[in-house]
């Protein structure tokens, strides 16, 4: 059987570092560059296709969306060389990359969060574009229309269950009344979260508050304000949040502050819990969308994007933090939910 071979960029959990070779098809070696030698990596194997990662930033929902991708090419045992390539949430980096993987002749890009996404569909218009950790495809500029995408683009939208997570916070919080709603001005995925976030708590009597921080360094600032204003929290799918998480937890916690959030990362940081997308199988998704391109020369404009249901979540919560708080999470164990304190 054919195998996958790529020189990528370690991730987070579990990798670290440089690049590595497989062989394909048992017969030679084919090589993609890393972050770390843009310009190396030794020659395809013959019939090996090219296939160029552009992943905004490490994060641990994006790096779980590269290790699906990478799984299902693996698991389908088709001939690929994947180029890694991280931008490191650098938006003129994307652009780099992306002018990289057309001038390469990538045979397909996978796109990870929409900037990456915007870049590559700003660099081509023929090379056949899978996203993945994209909440609207359609708002961000990257089709025309999710069932329909008429293009080079389609992929997996990772929009959240977001009345079920509002929901959830009732269920778990119910002398909630005043809800703050922490995000990233910078995100406009973001802001598509919190709108229908506070039309869902609106619907329930809650009252919602936004809260809002245009980087990283004004989010400790903005938690702390929200101390003595809301009785719990709601964080979307933000990356800016997300790499602040356990700063926003530590201060929430402390003031008793119950946190529902967007994803299981967030969660594990200290959140308290979240009805999650699994970006892994988001991204495997992604991975069989490439495979139907590159195998069986199947065309995006066709191939309506993808969406996780509520229903193919995952019920998390961290029991660490419901313990601090005294929320008694044994209706979540009793639908299955799992503690990712440990």
């Amino acid at each position: 059987m054919d195998r996958i071979v790529c020189s990528r960029r370690m991730f987070a959990k579990g990798f670290a570092g440089a690049a590595a070779l497989a062989v394909a098809g048992g017969l030679g070696l084919a090589g993609c560059s890393s972050q770390d030698a843009p310009q190396g990596g030794s020659t395809p194997a013959a019939g090996a296709r090219k296939v160029g990662v552009l992943q905004l930033t490490e994060h641990p929902a994006l790096d779980a969306a590269n290790r699906g991708f990478v799984a299902a090419l693996e698991a389908d045992g088709i001939a690929v060389a994947i180029d890694q390539q991280n931008a490191q949430n650098d938006q003129s980096a994307c652009q780099t990359i992306a002018s990289k993987f057309v001038n390469d002749g990538c045979d397909l890009v996978l796109a990870i969060g929409t900037p990456a996404a915007q870049s590559m569909v700003g660099a081509t218009s023929e090379i056949p574009v899978v996203c993945t950790a994209i909440t609207d495809f359609v708002a961000a500029g990257l089709v025309e229309d999710g069932d329909a995408p008429g293009g080079n683009v389609t992929g997996t939208s990772d929009m959240n269950p977001v009345a079920e997570q509002i929901d959830l916070l009732q269920r778990l919080l119910p002398g909630a009344k005043a809800v703050g709603l922490l995000y990233c001005t910078a995100e406009p995925n973001s802001k598509i979260q919190i709108d229908l976030a506070s039309a869902e708590l609106k619907k329930l009597g809650l009252e919602p508050v936004e809260f809002t921080a245009s980087s990283s360094n004004e989010v400790q600032q903005v938690v702390e304000s929200m101390v003595g204003k809301v009785d719990a929290i709601y964080t979307p799918t933000d990356n800016t949040i997300a790499s602040a998480m356990t700063t926003i937890a530590m201060i929430a916690n402390e003031a008793k502050i119950p946190t529902i959030c967007g994803e299981v990362a967030h969660v594990e940081a200290g959140g308290l819990a979240s009805i999650s997308i699994n970006y892994e199988e988001l991204g495997r998704r992604a991975g069989e969308m490439a495979i139907q391109i590159l195998a069986d020369g199947a065309d995006p404009a066709e191939m309506p994007v993808q969406q996780m249901s509520a229903a193919e979540c995952d019920v998390v919560f961290n029991g660490k933090t419901a313990e601090l708080l005294g929320v008694d999470t044994a209706p979540l164990t009793a639908d299955g939910g799992t503690d990712v304190s440990a």
